[in-house]
């Protein structure tokens, strides 16, 4: 095995691929890459090239194992992974893909498909070869967000109820849907089918699609030429396994080292699992519910344990009795991939805590700056703002499962007891945009809750889909809410009629103000006794004859300043209000509290979220329960109109709705509160959920995208329907006569080595074996034989020959996309058109025996 000299990595490409070949690491052409040969194993390497990937983003570096690869050939590949991990760093996340259960990470790669090939890959030949017109195979197509076709026998027996299958015949490409397939998986499938026209055919295949066989029979007529008359009704496919969020709930994490040759696994912990478990000087295995198995290294480990961490992993898979092809991921200390640091409870990282600091202060300088804010969605994304909430304001409370309007004067008084909904009218680029929260109190009942739902959906086709709902629950109330009330947001215990009198009458209430600006503010009512006062904070403490300010010994003067605000909601009385300092007190204020008791004097500091990257997921259900498909280094791109999509901020989750999802509005807001139910980090359920409809996506929600086209959805020719593209595809009717007579003109390339007669289809219902399947894709292996195959119909039967079928001559269409190493004797290259008119240049007649 060659390691001597390693491939040179172009900077300025983010993806590489290698294949292992003869043990050598041959490299992949551009053209060909997401074409897998099943008895290989492929290097893949990631290098992020985002304009937001910063120095310390980690590359990615994939070792793919074909099923019918060798241990040799594993080997070979595991070799090299190890040395190119040396040479690009510790900066490098190792990962074990095994085909047809390759990671979220490594589909993310290729759009729109993995296409798994059967065979190997000769080395005089080219990996895919464009303008690959004689060709003949089926490939089934599976997937929704992660799209793979593989080859599979020629014949009708292939076939199933629930996936896509793809006839390829070179020029014409026909589409053959399941009747239990989804319109997104056909879409998706149809992606794939107009991406192989355009690698491999250049544009120039036809392409057909049987949606019902009974109104494509011009289509059906071709298939069944290929194919034969199909005997039997289809079966049901074998449903795939998928991994749900409950699965994925359980983690546990184990110290592995070697004691003598000895492998010991200990475990640690379970969930929930914290940052402060991992230490620098060992190494872990991470259990992610027996999906995937991480393997982390800390910095200061053994070399010697790092260097076997795939064996170790391997190791580990087997003794717990989880499938071979369970996806291993390494990692070392500072390189954590995003979906490792999301299974902790927390995550901090010094370098970008400081990034998260300046986050803060920075929302202090832009908090006037509108247009700022409309510029640069990231800005507005990470503030979680979508402008300084000075838009128009209405406020409705439900009441006998309706709503009633709030007066302006009340705004911003909550009560616990209560649902709210709340209406945000602003401009953004000169368009209306709107923004509807529903706040949801502690003490709200289910029916309160389910009337707070069916209110908003009602106030959503009042405005034609175009509000962006954010679910709110009280104590998690995002920027943007403290900022529409400017700071005097107040939240009283009980329920309230909003007769017009403000909040109910009490003898003595404490308030608990928190905040330093208009962003982060908030005042609620807690009980009023005195183990609920904390030195850091301010409290107002409203008693029948006066109201105090009780100023708390560690509080700033921009606490102060909010107090001051705040506290003419409380008592509108100027003389009834005293200033009070912590050690000051008068005996009056601690009658009122029921008398003195110890109290914190901890300050609460914000939730560190330096560590956590956006994700996002396509969303499905499967036996009642959620099931999510990552897409890594996303984009816009990946937002498709059958999708709903969660784009998990760490802070607030999205849901996003394509525009042939709408109806799925109650289910995605299901599915995000069982996200966060099961995730791993034991996630808050107060978590903000944001439902957000294709073509009305706020900049909260494009900023967390590398780049947004607003237009996008307005372009015809980027909002295609599913049904139009079927419709603009080939009008078979008058062509079928041609395309039946091209189908059994069929003729492979010539390889220069004997040729030998095999049966395609010797029964009607029977397609080609597996060595005549392989060798019409791929063409001999070196030093191999190859059978070149061309049909002829008879009754209900189908003979293969060296040389095409009709009159002994080739076509003027065959003709003319021979390459010119192929053509008979006697064609001049340039002049192929001549030659296919004169049956003088004919490939040799079949010689049957």
């Amino acid at each position: 095995m060659d390691i001597g000299s390693l491939p040179d990595i172009e900077s300025h490409r983010d993806l590489h691929i290698w294949i292992i070949e003869n043990l050598k690491l041959v490299p992949v052409p551009e053209g060909a890459y997401g074409n897998f040969f099943e008895e290989h194993c492929y290097i893949v390497l990631h290098v992020p090239q985002s304009l937001r990937a910063t120095q310390g983003t980690p590359k990615d570096l994939h070792y793919w194992i074909g099923k019918k690869a060798d241990a040799e050939a594993q080997g070979a590949a595991g070799t090299f992974v190890q040395h190119l991990h040396e040479t690009l760093g510790n900066a490098t996340v190792q990962h074990r893909e095994v085909q047809a259960h390759e990671s979220d990470c490594f589909c993310s790669y290729f759009r729109p498909g993995v296409i798994y090939r059967k065979g190997g890959l000769a080395s005089a030949l080219k990996h895919v070869e464009t303008n690959m017109y004689n060709i003949r195979r089926l490939l089934r197509i599976k997937g929704r967000k992660h799209v793979s076709a593989t080859e599979v026998q020629l014949s009708w027996e292939s076939f199933n109820k629930d996936d896509i299958f793809l006839l390829d015949l070179g020029k014409v490409m026909i589409q053959w849907n399941g009747p239990k397939s989804s319109i997104s998986e056909k879409a998706r499938a149809l992606a794939l089918t107009y991406s192989l026209q355009d690698r491999e055919r250049a544009g120039r295949a036809q392409i057909g699609v049987v949606e019902d066989e009974a109104k494509a029979s011009s289509l059906m007529e071709i298939m069944e030429t290929v194919l034969g008359r199909r005997l039997g009704s289809l079966y049901a496919a074998i449903p795939s396994r998928s991994i749900n969020q409950l699965q994925k709930a359980r983690v546990h994490l184990y110290h592995i080292y070697q004691k003598d040759k000895d492998l010991v696994i200990q475990e640690l912990a379970t969930r929930l699992l914290t940052q402060d478990l991992l230490h620098e000087e060992e190494c872990y295995i991470l259990d992610h519910g027996g999906c995937k198995i991480y393997v982390w290294q800390g910095r200061r480990s053994n070399h010697q344990e790092k260097t076997i961490s795939f064996s170790q992993a391997q190791g580990f898979i087997q003794a717990k009795g989880y499938p071979t092809y369970t996806n291993v991921e390494v990692l070392n200390q500072g390189a954590e991939s995003a979906a490792f640091k999301q299974l902790f409870r927390t995550w901090s990282e010094e370098q970008h805590r400081s990034k998260n600091l300046g986050l803060i202060r920075k929302l202090n300088q832009v908090k006037l700056d509108v247009v700022k804010l409309h510029s640069q969605p990231e800005l507005a994304a990470q503030l979680r703002m979508v402008d300084d909430g000075s838009g128009k304001v209405e406020v409705w409370c439900i009441q006998d499962l309706g709503r009633q309007p709030v007066d302006p004067k009340l705004h911003g008084q909550l009560c616990a007891g209560n649902c709210y909904l709340v209406l945000y009218t602003y401009q953004r680029m000169g368009h209306i945009q709107y923004v509807l929260y529903l706040w949801q109190g502690h003490q709200a009942t289910k029916q309160e809750i389910a009337a707070l739902n069916g209110n908003a959906e009602e106030l959503d086709l009042m405005y034609h889909g175009a509000l962006v709902q954010v679910h709110v629950t009280m104590g998690n109330e995002p920027p943007h809410f403290f900022a529409i009330f400017q700071g005097q947001m107040v939240v009283f215990q009980g329920s309230t009629q909003h007769s017009g009198k403000g909040q109910p009458a009490s003898a003595t209430r404490l308030f608990h103000v928190q905040g330093t600006d208009n962003y982060n503010s908030r005042t609620m009512e807690v009980p009023a006794r005195a183990s609920a006062l904390n030195s850091s904070d301010i409290f107002l403490l409203d008693t029948a004859s006066i109201c105090y300010v009780w100023f708390g010994k560690g509080c700033s003067g921009d606490q102060r300043e909010m107090a001051r605000r705040v506290v003419t909601v409380i008592s509108e009385n100027e003389e009834d209000k005293e200033t009070v300092l912590e050690g000051q007190e008068p005996p009056h204020f601690w009658e009122a509290l029921g008398g003195r008791a110890p109290y914190p004097s901890n300050k609460s500091l914000p939730e560190d979220v330096s560590g956590f990257q956006p994700r996002l997921f396509e969303c499905s259900s499967q036996h009642d329960h959620l099931v999510l498909m990552e897409v890594v280094f996303f984009s816009q791109e990946d937002l498709d109109k059958y999708d709903v999509m969660l784009l998990d901020a760490w802070q607030e989750i999205f849901l996003w709705l394509g525009e042939a999802a709408t109806r799925q509005k109650e289910q995605a807001v299901a599915w995000g509160q069982e996200y966060l139910k099961t995730h791993p980090a034991g996630r808050s359920q107060a978590t903000p959920i944001v439902l957000v409809k294709q073509g009305h996506e706020p900049p909260t929600f494009t900023g967390w995208f590398l780049t947004w086209d607003p237009y996008k959805w307005t372009e015809s020719e980027n909002n295609q329907s599913y049904r139009e593209l079927v419709e603009g595809s080939l009008e078979i009717v008058s062509a079928v006569a041609e395309i039946t007579v091209e189908v059994n003109n069929f003729r492979l390339p010539r390889w220069p080595s004997n040729s030998r007669r095999g049966s395609l289809a010797p029964q009607a219902h029977k397609g080609p074996q597996d060595k005549s399947e392989k060798e019409l894709e791929l063409g001999p292996k070196a030093g191999g034989s190859s059978t070149s195959i061309s049909t002829s119909t008879s009754t209900n039967s189908y003979h293969s020959s060296p040389g095409p079928m009709v009159n002994g001559y080739l076509s003027r269409k065959q003709l003319m996309y021979q390459a010119a190493k192929d053509l008979p004797e006697g064609v001049d290259p340039a002049q192929k058109e001549v030659g296919a008119r004169d049956p003088r240049h004919s490939l040799p007649q079949p010689q049957h025996t």
